[in-house]
C-alpha cells in the first residue's frame, strides 16, 4: 500500500490530494496514508484485503470512504478523525452485530450507509433499528426508510454538499433572472415602437411642410410679377404697354415750349 500512494501522489504534496484511489492494493492494515491528506475528500481502498482499520489518518475534509470487499469485522472507532464523512461503504465485510456500528453515531453528517454482505443484515429489524442509531442516516443499502431506491443523481448531489435550500435559491435567482430579461426586451420594443413612430410621423410633417412650403413661394412669386409689371406700367387692351404718367408729363412740358 504504501508504494502505492507514493505513486498515486505523482510527485504532489499529501495537502494538494483531494481524490485517492487505493483499489486492490494489498494490504491488511492501512500503511503509507498519514493526517498530511488534510483536503482529501474522497478515498477508496475496496478489495485492499484490510482485517482493521488502526492506525486510520485523521482526515478533516473526507466526505466519501469506500471499503468495500475487505475483511473488517470491527474497529469503525478508528474513523472518528473523519467527522465530515457522508458516505460510508462497508458492503462485502465482516460485521456482524449492531455494537459494531455504534461508533458511527458520533457522524452527524452521515447520509449514506451501505453494509450490504454483512452478517448484520440478517438481524431482525435490521433496517429501522440502524435507522434509529443514525438519525442523520438517508440511505441505507441504497434504500430509503421507504425502501424507495436513491437515485445515482441525488446521491452525487449529496456528495458534492447540494441541499434543498441552495436549489431553492437557485431557482429565486433564475426567475429574477428571467423577469430582468422580459423587463429589458418589453422596454426594448417600446423604444423602437417609439423610435419608428417618431421617425414616421416626422416624415410626413417634413412632406407637408414642403408642400406648404412650395405653394407658399409660388404665390409669391406670382404677387412679384404682377407688382413688377404695375411698376413698369399697366399694358393696355392691345397688349402694349400705356405710357406712365411721368412720360405723359414730360410730353406736355415739351408742347408747351414749342
Amino acid at each position: 500500500m504504501e508504494k502505492r500512494v507514493a505513486l498515486e501522489l505523482r510527485g504532489r504534496n499529501p495537502s494538494q490530494v483531494k481524490e485517492l484511489n487505493l483499489d486492490n492494493c494489498r494490504s491488511t492494515n492501512i500503511v503509507g496514508l498519514t493526517d498530511e491528506y488534510t483536503n482529501l475528500e474522497i478515498l477508496s481502498l475496496n478489495n485492499v484485503g484490510l482485517t482493521t482499520l488502526k492506525g486510520f489518518p485523521k482526515l478533516p475534509k473526507l466526505r466519501k470512504l469506500e471499503l468495500s470487499d475487505n475483511r473488517i469485522s470491527n474497529g469503525l472507532n478508528f474513523l472518528n478523525g473523519c467527522k465530515k464523512l457522508t458516505h460510508l461503504n462497508l458492503s462485502g465485510n465482516k460485521i456482524k452485530d449492531l455494537e459494531t456500528l455504534k461508533p458511527l453515531e458520533e457522524f452527524e453528517y452521515l447520509k449514506n450507509l451501505d453494509l450490504f454482505n454483512n452478517e448484520v443484515t440478517g438481524i431482525d429489524d435490521y433496517r429501522s433499528k440502524v435507522f434509529g442509531l443514525h438519525p442523520s442516516l438517508k440511505y441505507l443499502d441504497g434504500f430509503d426508510k421507504e425502501d424507495r431506491e436513491a437515485e445515482d443523481s441525488e446521491e452525487e448531489d449529496e456528495m458534492n454538499g447540494n441541499n434543498d435550500s441552495d436549489d431553492e435559491s437557485s431557482e429565486v435567482e433564475d426567475e429574477e433572472d428571467e423577469d430582468i430579461s422580459l423587463s429589458a426586451v418589453y422596454n426594448d420594443n417600446l423604444v423602437e415602437e417609439s423610435s419608428a413612430s417618431s421617425l414616421f410621423d416626422g416624415s410626413d410633417v417634413s412632406e407637408e411642410e414642403d408642400i406648404e412650403d412650395e405653394e407658399e413661394d409660388g404665390e409669391n412669386d406670382a404677387d412679384g410679377d404682377h407688382n413688377n409689371k404695375v411698376q413698369d406700367g399697366d399694358e393696355n387692351a392691345d397688349g402694349e404697354p400705356e405710357e406712365s404718367t411721368r412720360g405723359k408729363k414730360r410730353k406736355h412740358e415739351d408742347d408747351d415750349e414749342n
